[in-house]
């Protein structure tokens, strides 16, 4: 896709089965699509902007939420593309549409658009989404595979704590206490008794909320060797109108007197998308590639408030770009800011729903199989059936769909 005043969209079929095609679509039905999509979103920065998103805005009910996904369908997805993935629906023939959106486009949920008033895309097919050919082709990139690193330990940072930041602070505990059973736990009981996980601890509850999980640490760990990284915490995205995606921020427990590029916030220095990059370039006399510092393992999961912001900027170096020059294959990151299970169960009401739990399980799980996409998309479609069925907001498309994978 490409943004010109109008969205220009081309297609492909990488088999050859059916004829590729081209498209303008009006960029006046696009941006009041986008208008209510962003209506729809969660605003934390708002005063009632969160409880807003889960009680009364599009994504708060099944009938609302599906107005808005027509709404999506109608604006984006060309009439000759709909007619081919129809004709693959009713041959039975589920196929994999790989998107390169333009910055207009690049927080649309594209697995809840609906082309029908029973079905919706990710009925009819697995979704993920292109990372840009520059950063894929980076001269300075070495890309690490699954298949020789499947077996190295599993990176998993989960809810640091941020020094400077209460708990119940504005960059406080995403997933509250971890000190009794939950699926979560049970999960990475399973990775602590393979001896695989990093850090080592001797229960679960130990594993989070820690204060030593810094950009030293990180580097350590993954220079010892990874199969992948997993992130559940806080990302400071930057305004897409910055023009300056790599000022996104990572928040670890890097206290304020870390060497980075991002700016101290309290008693905390964030890990930007540009330290990544950079490494410590113009930082250190004698500096360090990002790269070197920090060698990225083939699959990364960032579940946090818009990890995956990268493609709104029309200069895509946030997170995304920075895993993916790191060494990825593939990233799982998310759209727009999450709601948390605290905030599900406060204003919901879904009092005891752990759906952020449940997402981070699942994308986990994924992350583990030969090949997520189909996992992931597998999992968002059974939140779906749960949605239609029970009208729960813990199944809304609010969280679910936020998530999105970025494959190389």
């Amino acid at each position: 896709m490409a943004d010109a005043g109008d969205v220009y969209v081309s297609w492909r079929w990488l088999d050859g089965s059916a004829q590729p095609g081209v498209t303008v679509l009006p960029g006046d039905d696009i941006d009041a699509a986008i208008r209510d999509l962003t209506a729809a979103l969660p605003a934390p920065e708002v005063a009632g902007g969160l409880e807003k998103a889960l009680t009364t805005a599009a994504f708060a009910a099944p009938d609302t939420e599906y107005l808005l996904a027509r709404t999506l369908s109608r604006a984006l997805l060309p009439h000759g593309l709909a007619a081919q993935l129809h004709d693959l629906f009713q041959r039975g023939v589920r196929p994999h549409i790989r998107l390169q959106p333009s910055p207009r486009v690049a927080q649309v949920p594209w697995e809840i658009i609906a082309p029908a008033p029973e079905v919706r895309l990710i009925d009819i097919a697995d979704i993920s989404l292109l990372t840009p050919a520059g950063i894929v082709h980076a001269p300075t990139r070495v890309p690490r595979s699954w298949s020789t690193s499947r077996d190295r330990p599993v990176v998993a940072i989960l809810d640091p704590r941020i020094p400077g930041f209460r708990a119940d602070s504005a960059l406080g505990s995403v997933l509250g206490r971890m000190d009794r059973p939950t699926r979560l736990t049970e999960r990475i009981a399973t990775h602590l008794a393979t001896g695989r996980l990093r850090p080592q601890a001797a229960e679960p509850a130990a594993v989070f909320r820690r204060t030593d999980l810094d950009r030293d640490w990180l580097s350590r760990t993954l220079r010892a060797g990874a199969s992948r990284l997993i992130y559940v915490g806080h990302v400071t995205a930057a305004p897409p109108e910055s023009g300056q995606s790599e000022n996104t921020e990572l928040h670890l427990a890097c206290t304020a007197g870390t060497v980075g590029f991002a700016a101290p916030q309290r008693d905390h220095r964030p890990l930007s998308a540009k330290d990544l990059l950079l490494g410590t370039h113009t930082l250190d006399p004698e500096p360090v590639a990002g790269n070197d510092l920090w060698p990225i393992p083939s699959r990364v999961a960032l579940i946090a408030c818009e990890s995956g912001g990268d493609l709104r900027f029309t200069e895509a170096l946030g997170l995304i770009a920075a895993m993916v020059t790191g060494g990825a294959e593939l990233v799982t990151a998310t759209r727009w800011p999450l709601p948390t299970d605290l905030a599900f169960q406060r204003f919901g009401p879904a009092p005891e729903a752990t759906p952020l739990q449940e997402a981070v399980c699942a994308v986990d799980a994924a992350h583990d199989t030969a090949d997520p996409i189909p996992a992931l998309t597998a999992w968002q479609r059974d939140r779906l059936r749960l949605w239609r069925a029970t009208g729960a907001v813990e199944y809304s498309p609010l969280l679910w769909s936020s998530v999105a994978t970025f494959a190389t």
